[in-house]
């Protein structure tokens, strides 16, 4: 049974065990990080970080669990209120739990999450160009692509193109939640 929650400061060891076990895995998908990131201590800071962020209403840091087990991270992160009501939206998955239908069951119910509790309107996310798995989780969960930007973020260590993709508050209710 997949599911998200609010991460919290207890998760830290397993969340620093799970970025450290797919640090390979995640590498050609992230931007090139400090080797204090995949630490305990790192991952702290992180999930501090992500809390206080939180608490001000900017960020949803969740963990993805399979059957009570953590196997990976979503966020709706730099969330804008007023007219705008956007979040950026953000996962990973690790390599075991990675194909198996983890991430689109993650993506659904956070964009519940957006809509249902945050109130916001439109989630976007980007993927890189070549990120077919990924572009199919959005695409399930009735994401839509509009447009490409390039050299959108530092990946990796390059500045790569990341296709766009976008959901409605109001498109989600008839998206096919395959």
């Amino acid at each position: 049974m997949v599911s998200t929650r609010l991460v919290t400061l207890e998760d830290v060891p397993a969340v620093a065990e799970l970025f450290h076990a797919n640090r390979e895995f995640l590498l050609p998908f992230e931007p090139t990080r400090p080797d204090e990131y995949f630490s305990a201590q790192g991952q702290e800071a992180v999930i501090r970080a992500s809390l206080e962020r939180y608490a001000a209403g900017i960020t949803v840091p969740h963990v993805i669990l399979v059957d009570d087990r953590i196997v990976g991270r979503i966020n709706l992160n730099d969330i804008v209120r007023g007219p705008f009501l956007n979040a950026h939206l953000g996962y990973w998955v690790g390599r075991a739990d990675n194909g198996r239908g983890v991430a689109t069951a993650a993506v659904r119910h956070l964009a519940r999450v957006a809509f249902e509790e945050q109130g916001l309107h439109r989630i976007q996310a980007g993927t890189l160009r070549h990120n077919v798995g990924s572009q199919t989780v959005l695409q399930r969960n009735g994401f839509v692509r509009f447009g490409v930007a390039e050299k959108y973020l530092k990946i990796a260590g390059k500045w790569q193109d990341h296709v766009l993709f976008q959901l409605l508050a109001d498109e989600e209710s008839r998206s096919d939640p395959q």
